[in-house]
């Protein structure tokens, strides 16, 4: 009985560690995991990248990139940002968890926006100068493909459920649409004049076109890839975002500082609000209902209280902010 007892203690002991051993193995991730709900911002003159803290509203880091960060995109899966330089020819590679910039990847002359599919983990940039869309996958991070496309491509929005690519042809006042799976343009879609942002609302399958030269955004249908609303909003609107829970829609409008509202029911225009001064690229965190504005003109980050369209903070950044991300 003496021995049975001495062995039951040593299995109790054993047990015990094999537990605490499984569940730090299964903590240990969260150690780990970069931080949600945080906010990447490219500065056109510091050719950097300020960090902004989602919950505080503070910048934490800046990131050293190339010459004239002009586009970034963001894959919340891999934790990985994405930033065309557009001087440089390149795209920056940063990682989402150390902030430390991990590869850059040259492709075509004068890269100008780019846009990342989650679901694939192919990011896509479109040259202006070169009329084409370069494919980098992002497990090597290599350029798999390159699309030729409409005149001057200023702009990329992603359906990740249908993969498709809608491509903003400047010059051309035409979306170029592309199967991400063959990598081929299957339609081209006339819209307003001098389109030069897109974004897609994947639940709905909407697209929304925003056309610099005559103040409209543009509504596609993603089934039928024709035109079939168009939305009048303020003075030289420069991007649009989508926040595909709520539905609603926002375009910024750097003639007159302001940001659009629409609402993607009805394709109304329900609010403007007043921003800094230029503002131009967007982002939008989803889960927490907040929009994030570069003013472009006074180097800061408006806030925006998606609940109530009222800004709720204005936080400096870096010398002429213009394109934001968010990792959610």
């Amino acid at each position: 009985m003496k021995k049975f007892g001495k062995w039951n203690a040593l299995f109790l002991i054993i047990g015990v560690v094999v537990v605490m051993l499984s569940l730090s193995g299964c903590m240990a991730p969260t150690f780990f995991a970069s931080a949600p709900n945080t906010i990447y911002v490219t500065n056109l003159k510091d050719n950097t990248v300020s960090v902004i803290n989602g919950q505080t509203n503070n910048v934490v880091a800046t990131i050293s990139v190339g010459n004239w960060p002009d586009a970034i995109g963001v894959n919340p899966t891999t934790d990985m940002i994405y930033v065309v330089n557009y001087d440089d020819n390149t795209v920056s590679v940063i990682n989402g968890q150390t902030n430390n910039v991990v590869a850059t990847i040259s492709v075509g002359n004068w890269p100008d926006a780019i846009r990342v599919n989650p679901t694939t983990n192919m990011i896509y940039v479109a040259k202006s100068q070169d009329n084409t869309v370069s494919v980098i996958n992002g497990q090597t991070n290599n350029v798999v493909a390159t699309i030729p496309v409409g005149s001057y491509p200023v702009g990329i929005g992603i359906n990740p459920t249908t993969n498709m690519i809608y491509v903003v042809n400047m010059y051309g006042n035409t979306v170029s649409v592309i199967n991400g799976q063959t990598n081929n343009v299957i339609q081209t879609i006339p819209v307003g004049n001098e389109p030069g942002s897109v974004r897609v609302n994947p639940t709905t399958n909407m697209i929304y076109v925003v056309n610099n030269g005559d103040n409209t955004v543009s509504v596609i249908n993603g089934q039928t890839n024709n035109v079939i609303q168009t939305i009048p909003v303020g003075n030289e609107p420069a991007s649009v975002r989508v926040n595909p829970t709520t539905n609603m829609i926002y375009v910024t409008n750097l003639g007159n500082n302001t940001v659009s509202v629409i609402n993607g029911q009805t394709n109304n225009v329900i609010q403007t609000i007043p921003v800094g001064n230029e503002p131009t690229g967007m982002g939008i965190n989803p889960t927490t209902n907040m929009i994030y504005v570069a003013n472009w003109g006074n180097n800061t980050v408006s806030v925006i209280n998606g609940q109530t369209n009222t800004v709720v903070a204005t936080i400096p950044v870096g010398n002429e902010p213009w394109a934001v991300g968010v990792l959610y």
